[in-house]
């Protein structure tokens, strides 16, 4: 059974269930299509009825993502187009708690670090920079140069303690490099692999002829990250060994906007696109699509998987809805971590 939330004149960017609350999500939204107006967060339960509203902020500009706190159930940090990062409290009906404006453009991801005995947050930026930064937000704690094109996603590792990956449009033609690297006029269209403790990238591959929207690691190997791409295309790479991909899954045929792992199975993700569809993927199999959604009448930006709840999965799209559904190619599926 599908629970659908719709809220009117807000475009969804971003969703992610909390990592406390098994029923609870976060929705980053934009007015107009996130090209002009402004942004809205909210909160969303569900329940048996449906999808209830619990918390809903209005911000001065569009909201293109939005990370939960791994430490405090009630917080969570949104990334705007005025080039800020606001922390929030459902506790507090108003106000963000706190809002940081060091990036010069729009910040288009933010994700909240889940390795032990960490708690950062990492903002990526159409500035082309990432930053690092403490959970009260009071100023980023590092600055990492090193794509020369938009950065659309940062991510980071569930396993390596400072380490996150991030994903940048493409600048040019792009050769395989890997670091140390001196920088060159090739451009820049890479999946980076970044070392917050000695703020250096230690690994760039040329994943994709085209802009790279999003990437996201496997929570079950460590060397296992996936890639979505302008050019329809999700790959699947092992760091090790990165001239060419362990996986290629196509099937879509507009620009991939997420991708995201599956908690419960190693081999399983799914990807939302532009195309209106969400598919559903074991990139173990020789036909790895196991499935398309289409029950969106716009792009499809954001995507997750519920942590607490199997094969529970929420989106959101362009057309002003956030849809919480069970695939049934997921209850079918066999992989086991």
């Amino acid at each position: 059974m599908m629970k659908v939330f719709r809220c009117a004149g807000r475009h969804g960017y971003a969703v992610e269930v909390s990592p406390f609350i098994p029923n609870r999500v976060a929705c980053a939204a934009s007015q107009y299509y996130g090209i002009a107006g402004c942004g809205t967060l909210l909160v969303l339960d569900e329940t048996e009825a449906g999808v209830a509203l619990v918390r809903r902020w209005e911000w001065s500009d569009g909201l293109f993502d939005v990370t939960w706190s791994e430490a405090n159930e009630h917080v969570m940090v949104a990334g705007g187009g005025d080039g800020s990062l606001q922390l929030w409290d459902t506790t507090n009906h108003n106000a963000p708690l706190r809002v940081s404006k060091e990036h010069m453009q729009e910040v288009y991801s933010v994700d909240w670090s889940q390795t032990r005995g960490e708690n950062f947050i990492v903002s990526g930026s159409w500035d082309q920079t990432a930053k690092v930064w403490d959970p009260a937000l009071s100023q980023s704690l590092t600055t990492l140069r090193g794509h020369e094109g938009v950065i659309y996603s940062t991510i980071w590792s569930p396993h390596i303690p400072g380490c996150f990956a991030s994903a940048s449009e493409l600048g040019g033609q792009v050769l395989f490099v890997e670091f140390p690297v001196t920088q060159s006029s090739s451009g820049d269209g890479t999946l980076r692999i970044w070392d917050v403790k000695s703020a250096a990238c230690r690994l760039a591959v040329p994943a994709h002829r085209a802009e790279i929207l999003s990437c996201d690691w496997c929570k079950y190997d460590q060397n296992v990250v996936a890639t979505g791409s302008v050019d329809c295309s999700v790959c699947v790479w092992d760091l090790r060994n990165v001239r060419q991909p362990v996986n290629q899954l196509r099937g879509h045929t507009y620009a991939i906007r997420r991708v995201k792992f599956s908690p419960f199975s190693k081999t399983l993700l799914a990807s939302c696109s532009y195309d209106f569809t969400v598919r559903f993927w074991d990139f173990s199999r020789n036909q790895p699509l196991l499935d398309t959604v289409e029950h969106h009448s716009e792009f499809v930006c954001g995507l997750d998987f519920n942590l607490h709840i199997p094969n529970q999965v929420v989106d959101c799209s362009w057309d002003e809805t956030v849809k919480i559904y069970t695939p049934a190619c997921l209850s079918s599926h066999s992989a086991a971590p």
